[in-house]
């Protein structure tokens, strides 16, 4: 049965998440899942509900600082919501957790393990994105890093003098990623859905202008060196590559003291494209690795 919490950290925010304890528990098997730019913990409601590693794992689904249930009008930075992961963890009494996380999750997940090496029993990413391997307009939105937080400072000076929209839906990703699946039956159907999953206009409906310029400029920022990171590492990477090259990321995950490689086809969306592959070699590798 999963749990619905809140913490309350020191500087006011308050982070939400949702816990299903193991059914069979063991100290220290805490699986800890980020979700991406612009969404929420309800991106995880499909692995929750059928990893087979929630029998001896504790799962964790959070929404990060600025997503979901956990507002903020504050800076938002890959370290701040480290931070805040961390501690989620030690709240729920883990000294050390397995950090799944997509996309901007997975840049969350490689701060983490740098700011938290102690606190990290090995990391998850699941399409990241490395400064050396991006393409296409990527490579312009990491350009532009410093132009989107001015403009975030900006917005959000403008919230604080009341011009800020009164009301933002909620999103449900899990509804929205079931969806997607019936209709990705051609290639059409493949361009028509990444242009919806990569669009700012469509996040921009359900999500806060000043986080999301935020997190362009944090999602693509350069990731800490590979070579320093010793937890257990493993890339789960869409063979589409919308946003890095798959050859060019495999190239620098050579970085890593210990990471292993999993090639999906999909875009770069795996957890809607190809759930159950995903699921399935997330659980293959955390029952290979002694990661407690």
């Amino acid at each position: 049965m999963e749990i619905p919490r809140t913490l309350r950290m020191p500087d006011g925010a308050a982070i939400a998440y949702r816990v299903t304890p193991a059914a069979s528990p063991r100290p220290g098997r805490a699986l800890v899942l980020v979700h991406g730019l612009a969404s929420n913990l309800t991106r995880w409601s499909e692995f929750v509900a059928h990893t087979p590693l929630a029998a001896r794992w504790d799962l964790v689904r959070v929404d990060l600082r600025g997503h979901g249930g956990s507002p903020w009008s504050g800076p938002l930075t890959l370290e701040r919501w480290a931070d805040d992961l961390a501690a989620v963890l030690e709240h729920e009494g883990h000294p050390r957790g397995v950090v799944v996380g997509h996309s901007l999750g997975a840049q969350v997940a490689l701060v983490f393990a740098a700011r938290h090496p102690g606190r990290t029993a090995g990391i998850v990413l699941i399409d990241p994105l490395f400064r050396e391997a991006l393409r296409g307009r990527a490579v312009w939105i990491a350009r532009c890093g410093p132009l989107f937080r001015a403009a975030a400072a900006l917005v959000r000076g403008a919230n604080a003098l009341g011009l800020a929209r009164r009301h933002i839906p909620a999103l449900d990703l899990a509804e929205l990623d079931r969806e997607a699946r019936k209709a990705l039956a051609s290639a059409r159907d493949t361009e028509a859905f990444v242009r919806r999953y990569s669009s700012p206009r469509a996040d921009l409906r359900t999500f806060r202008t000043a986080n999301y310029l935020a997190e362009l400029a944090e999602m693509f920022r350069r990731a800490p060196p590979l070579e320093t990171l010793r937890a257990p590492a493993l890339l789960i990477l869409s063979r589409g590559g919308t946003f890095a090259d798959p050859a060019l990321t495999q190239q620098v995950a050579a970085g890593f003291a210990d990471a292993e490689i999993v090639m999906i086809d999909a875009e770069h969306w795996p957890l809607t494209e190809r759930p159950v592959e995903v699921r399935q070699a997330i659980a293959d590798w955390c029952a290979r690795r002694p990661l407690v």
